[in-house]
């Protein structure tokens, strides 16, 4: 039998210092999330480092294409995406044999942070070498959530597991809007910091870099690893018993039916989420011709309507269950899916993208922290960074999913109907979600790993 690694005997008990500090890890990447992801480098590498509408001319295996600036970054995205994909699980099942899962999330923290550092230095038209430093970047941001996201069942109860999920979304919100509001200044006031002449967005990811490498130092001060490492007998080692365990787990996977029918519903639904986030300053750009100010503003505003509605929704997670909470908000992302493919219908667009934004806003937290929380519920404590890392697979499988599919569709039919294909993944999602059944999950997560 190849089960997971043992508790600690006696482990620490779990203070609210610790809480904090593996929330404040969200603080400190969601810099990453909305500075890098969102709102300034997604428009500037479709923008000013692919060319625009122009594109890029690409020769692959003898053909010749030009693609649009917007479809190299959400490719670029959907690359990362698959290298994190197909290195997830084995990293997962070798942190949680090792008892080495804070050692794993310093590693690739620190790799996205230095690579962020280095998108100093792409300069307009240099494409290719703002791709291979955002890959990395972005293999770093994703790889560490799965580290972090394994701390989750050991610092929680089933009791409370939604309300601390929703607590480090709440904290990686403020975080996010704290630096984008600084690379607002930094960007179009910088006289406010004393400066005669703007920063140039090159100094935005600069400060990303700095933020997302300083704020994360608590994480690793007052978060605890608590699994002891297996101890290695002759001829093993960490990475085959993680190769194993991996196997294992895939062979048993039909025990954990609910764990498996909510990973498909979430790599569904989470291409609409994901991709709806890093495309949306570039649609409203594009489409709606609103200034950088305007959009650096919008995404304030929905980063503090997030802020309440990971604490709204996290709350209400634990009253009216995590299922509850994902399906709502699954009804609302299809409706903004839809608005968005007629927006300016009304004859007042602004109004109608601010109200959008209130409204993404609100739902943002609540879907991710819920989700993160039924994962949560539904996984063995001695294999959380395995499963946590199964849990990362479908996200990044759904974010390799998402890119292609809007790239694609916006290559040949335009933005509009790109956004509209998006509401196909929440209604797919939510439907399988339907079948979902919370309680029989949190059993089946008692069984150990056989």
């Amino acid at each position: 039998m190849l089960s997971g690694p043992p508790l600690m005997n006696n482990p620490p008990p779990v203070t609210s210092r610790e809480i904090w500090g593996w929330g404040l890890y969200d603080f400190a990447n969601s810099a990453f999330a909305t500075s890098i992801l969102a709102v300034i480098f997604n428009r500037y590498f479709a923008e000013q480092l692919a060319g625009g509408e122009d594109g890029v001319v690409l020769d692959l295996f003898s053909i010749t294409l030009r693609v649009p600036g917007v479809t190299f970054f959400t490719y670029t995205l959907a690359a990362a995406m698959l290298v994190v994909a197909l290195l997830a699980p084995v990293l997962g099942a070798i942190a949680d044999s090792s008892g080495t899962k804070k050692r794993f999330l310093a590693f690739f923290c620190y790799m996205g942070a230095g690579a962020t550092a280095m998108l100093y230095f792409a300069n307009e038209g240099q494409y290719w070498r703002g791709a291979i430093f955002f890959l990395v970047a972005q293999v770093g941001f994703a790889a560490a959530n799965i580290f972090y996201n394994a701390f989750l069942p050991e610092i929680s109860t089933p009791k409370n597991i939604g309300w601390i999920s929703g607590f480090g979304f709440t904290l990686g919100y403020l975080g996010g809007a704290i630096m984008l509001a600084l690379n607002l200044v930094m960007l179009g006031y910088p006289q406010w910091l004393g400066f005669a002449d703007p920063f140039s967005p090159q100094d935005t990811f600069l400060s990303v870099a700095l933020w997302w490498a300083v704020c994360a130092l608590p994480t690793f001060l007052w978060l605890k690893e608590r699994q002891s490492a297996i101890q290695l007998t002759p001829g093993k080692s960490y990475v085959r018993i993680g190769i194993q365990r991996v196997a294992k787990t895939f062979s048993n996977i039909r025990r954990y039916r609910e764990l498996t029918k909510f990973l498909i519903a979430f790599l569904i639904y989470n291409d609409g989420i994901q991709t709806t986030v890093v495309i949306s300053a570039i649609f409203i750009d594009e489409v709606l011709g609103m200034s950088d100010g305007m959009i650096l503003g919008l995404f304030l505003v929905i980063q503090a309507t997030a802020f309440v509605g990971a604490l709204i929704l996290g709350a209400a997670s634990d009253y009216i269950g995590n299922k509850r909470v994902v399906l709502l908000t699954l009804v609302v992302w299809t409706t903004v899916a839809v608005w968005g493919y007629f927006i300016g219908i009304t004859g007042n667009t602004q109004a109608e993208v601010w109200g959008l934004g209130i409204v993404v806003g609100l739902v943002l937290g609540g879907s991710q922290s819920a989700s993160r929380a039924i994962q949560g519920t539904f996984t063995p404590v001695g294999n959380s960074a395995e499963f946590f890392a199964f849990y990362g697979i479908a996200g990044r499988f759904s974010s390799v999913l998402g890119p292609l599919t809007y790239g694609s569709v916006y290559a040949l039919l335009g933005a509009r109907p790109a956004i509209l294909c998006l509401a196909v993944f929440f209604i797919i999602g939510l439907l399988i979600l339907l079948t979902v059944d919370e309680k029989e999950g949190q059993r089946q997560a008692k069984m150990a790993v056989a």
